[in-house]
């Protein structure tokens, strides 16, 4: 296949890709909207979220030690259900996923980055800085694999120094006090419990950033252990640095505070710290974790959906461009999530993203029980509590958003179905 090179990944590398995607989206665009629809309880509500996607991740972590591929989850929903219709629309449905997570980092990007600007009409040039990064990163990623791995541990490691000592720093600006650990309960009784487990949902989003680890799994060293391990170095890492932050910002500002900067809630908890200086520190911070996101989201999406096109899965067309099939499709998710970041706010692409990840992860989950656990020696019990934590989580927050927002239900809905009519019409046409 064009542009894989084994053992070009080390297991530093793919940690670094793993937890570049977690961080960048996680705590920077989603920790406001979490702490909206869980109050006091948003830094366990992450905790949570890490539960759940460690039985997520264990569907993963045995496929792809069993055979590890640059497919990553189009290899597994191949080995489950064949060529087939819910293979392609599913191993859609993740690209799609990834892309809107993209898009979501992208406006992350726009919104801190403003933050050290008096602008008050931001409407134009958070989606326009958010453009701006998407090329960026695209420019990166053709400089090939070594680049990417070295700039996803430098600023990996960066950004994670940065985020711990920010959380540190607040704690202890804060005169931190171990009640701070115990949510406020004054108010508990306003959020119904659809609501939490509606955050869970937007917190596992946070950690879907694992997944990327399974698309390099062929070009990662000794993959057979270190696509494993390095999915659950990452998983560890994050749950971490999200609660420490979630603690930190929890202690500094009060929640309607949090909600009412939700797209940049980190960059304001720094404020009262050390004045403009917290600010400064913060939205730096912010910047270099919101581009190493972006180019190892990028990095992984462009090598899946190049499998998807050898597999003959999805439709391809060069349109005259030069060069492999994996550059060709940067290109593609280029358009895209510029296409996105421009039309789109951050909960609405955040919520997408969400519903989109969680039905794709069902047909994983379902897929590993029915027709790969005893080839992969996988626990049937695991594999079924993974599959009905993510039926709760996603029946929840469909319900919470039919009742505040019925216009992300429909667009995910029809985007759901769109995939999967449009993924059998392809294949037939095919046949």
């Amino acid at each position: 296949m064009d542009g894989y090179k084994k053992n070009s990944l080390s297991l530093k590398g793919a940690v670094a890709l793993g937890t570049g995607v977690m961080i960048g989206a996680g705590i920077f665009a989603l920790l406001g909207q979490v702490a909206e629809l869980s109050g006091s309880w948003f830094p366990y509500i992450f905790i949570v979220g890490a539960i759940i996607s460690s039985f997520s991740a264990y569907s993963y972590i045995k496929v792809s030690n069993a055979y590890p591929s640059a497919g990553g989850i189009a290899m597994i929903l191949m080995k489950a259900y064949g060529k087939t219709t819910i293979t392609a629309g599913a191993a859609l449905l993740m690209a799609l996923s990834m892309v809107i997570n993209e898009s979501l980092v992208a406006r992350t990007f726009g919104s801190y980055t403003l933050q050290l600007f008096n602008i008050e009409d931001t409407s134009l040039w958070e989606p326009a800085l958010g453009v701006a990064l998407l090329i960026f990163a695209y420019l990166i990623n053709v400089s090939g694999n070594k680049v990417i791995g070295k700039a996803s541990q430098f600023t990996s490691f960066i950004k994670i120094a940065g985020i711990i000592v920010f959380a540190i720093g607040a704690l202890w600006a804060s005169q931190f006090e171990f009640a701070y650990l115990l949510p406020h309960t004054t108010h508990s009784n306003d959020y119904p419990i659809s609501s939490y487990i509606g955050a869970c949902a937007l917190s596992i989003l946070a950690y879907k950033g694992f997944t990327t680890i399974t698309n390099s799994g062929s070009e990662i060293t000794n993959p057979h252990k270190n696509v494993g391990r390095s999915i659950i170095i990452s998983l560890l890492i994050c749950t971490v640095v999200y609660f420490l932050v979630a603690i930190a910002v929890n202690s500094s500002l009060s929640i309607p505070e949090i909600v009412e900067a939700r797209d940049y809630s980190l960059a304001e908890a720094a404020r009262p710290l050390i004045g403009n200086y917290g600010l400064y520190f913060r939205v730096v911070i912010a910047i270099i974790a919101t581009i190493s996101g972006i180019i190892a989201s990028i990095f992984a999406l462009s090598r899946m959906t190049a499998m998807l096109t050898d597999m003959e899965l999805i439709p391809h067309s060069h349109f005259g461009m030069k060069g492999s099939i994996q550059k060709h499709m940067l290109v593609y998710i280029l358009v895209i999530a510029i296409t996105l970041t421009i039309f789109f706010d951050l909960s609405r692409i955040a919520s997408i993203g969400a519903i989109f990840y969680l039905v794709m992860d069902m047909i994983v989950h379902w897929g590993v029980f029915k027709h790969l656990r005893k080839d992969v020696n996988a626990n049937g019990g695991i594999l079924i509590t993974a599959l009905i934590l993510d039926l709760v989580v996603l029946i929840a927050f469909l319900w919470i958003k039919a009742s505040s927002d019925i216009f992300v239900v429909v667009v995910s809905v029809i985007g759901i179905i769109l995939v999967f009519a449009g993924e059998r019409w392809f294949l037939h046409w095919k046949k």
